[in-house]
């Protein structure tokens, strides 16, 4: 008995397009003198990638993984999640592995979520910018 048809195939980050993410990600952090952390996960929210710029600070290590998850688990920009608690949505804070802080997008191959990217360090629309001149290779 075949299963084949029964299993389906998906698009995943090979390391090779996960640094070039990164190094989108990343010249866009240096372009505007931004010490951030950038990290990239796949689709199950697991650690690819992780650049913690120099001067960096430590604290943004675990935020920026952390946004990359929450974006990759909700299928969608961690800035959804800010954008609700602005708006006064208080119970977004109980929803487990959400940070509702910009910064965080789900990277994106023919409409299939294949991983995320996040960004902390600077402001959270600057972390956003960031985040989306990586996630433009896929583009």
């Amino acid at each position: 008995m075949s299963i084949d048809n029964e299993l389906k195939e998906k698009p995943t980050l090979s390391l090779a397009l996960t640094k070039k993410i990164m190094a989108a990600a990343e010249a866009e952090a240096i372009k505007n003198s931004w010490p951030v952390v950038i990290a990239i996960v796949d689709d199950g929210g697991n650690l690819l990638c992780l650049q913690r710029l120099d001067e960096a600070q430590f604290g943004s290590v675990e935020l920026a993984i952390r946004k990359a998850q929450s974006a990759v688990a909700f299928k969608r920009p961690t800035k959804y999640w800010e954008e609700m608690l602005v708006a006064g949505q208080q119970r977004v804070l109980s929803f487990p592995g959400v940070l509702p802080s910009e910064g965080g997008i789900p990277l994106t191959y023919q409409k299939k979520i294949i991983g995320a990217i996040g960004v902390s360090g600077v402001r959270a629309s600057e972390d956003g910018q960031i985040a989306r001149a990586g996630a433009t290779i896929l583009e």
